[in-house]
């Protein structure tokens, strides 16, 4: 009963216009597991998500998402919510570029606050007869709140395999840029690699993953993760 309170006062944190507005969409999302770069933020459980997104003709963009976690015994944070703005560039007609700032927030227990920390992005996309191929990139000097850099970088693919049916696989690795500040399992580093398929039905848009890390932890074990979204446009 407490995880569904919980997760019905995250569904109205971010509350569906009661009239049209141009360029506004909302994803309502169900997952198995809330992994961050293949580690779970929800002790392997459950998530429900939605977010909230506005995006001009002219590729300016903001948005918010949140979804429930759960970082284990004598930490009661509960709700994670980030904000992000953006600018979206079609530079050719294969090559394409995202820009922006996150800003991820942590709600729940005395200290949530702490772990809040803002993080700068890139995204490379670039289309081709064989699908879209993706280069990504992420910084934030303050990772988890704890003073320190961490960076990710990610190369990514999507082919299609038949009409409405998708594989995309990736690859990212994660660095800290102080371990004694932050460390991944003991290393300063870890891998992460993902492969997933993703269809939609009616409207519901399901992607069905299987990842995996080069950590040892149960929060970053091999794992399959099934979700389910709507995308509602106002």
């Amino acid at each position: 009963m407490k995880t569904t309170i919980k997760n019905l006062a995250l569904l109205g944190l971010i509350a569906l216009p009661t009239t049209a507005i141009a360029g506004v969409s909302s994803t309502v999302t169900a997952v198995s597991d809330y992994t961050f770069n293949g580690v779970s933020q929800t002790d392997n459980s459950p998530a429900i998500q939605a977010s909230l997104d506005y995006a001009s003709d002219a590729g300016w963009y903001v948005g918010s998402w949140a979804s429930n976690v759960d970082f284990g015994s004598g930490d009661d944070t509960w709700l994670e919510l980030d904000f992000y703005a953006g600018h979206f560039l079609q530079l050719s007609e294969r090559v394409s570029l995202d820009a922006g700032i996150a800003y991820y927030t942590y709600h729940g227990d005395s200290f949530s606050d702490e772990y809040q920390y803002p993080e700068l992005y890139t995204k490379f996309g670039y289309a081709s007869s064989v699908g879209q191929s993706e280069l990504n990139f992420w910084y934030t000097w303050d990772y988890f709140g704890v003073d320190t850099g961490h960076y990710i970088m990610m190369a990514a693919h999507t082919f299609s395999v038949a009409e409405g049916h998708d594989i995309r696989v990736s690859f990212d690795r994660s660095t800290s840029l102080d371990e004694d500040k932050w460390a991944w399992d003991g290393d300063k580093a870890y891998n992460h690699y993902r492969a997933e398929y993703m269809t939609s039905w009616k409207g519901f848009d399901f992607n069905l993953a299987v990842e995996d890390t080069s950590m040892d932890t149960d929060a970053s074990d091999t794992r399959a993760v099934l979700s389910v979204a709507r995308t509602f446009a106002f």
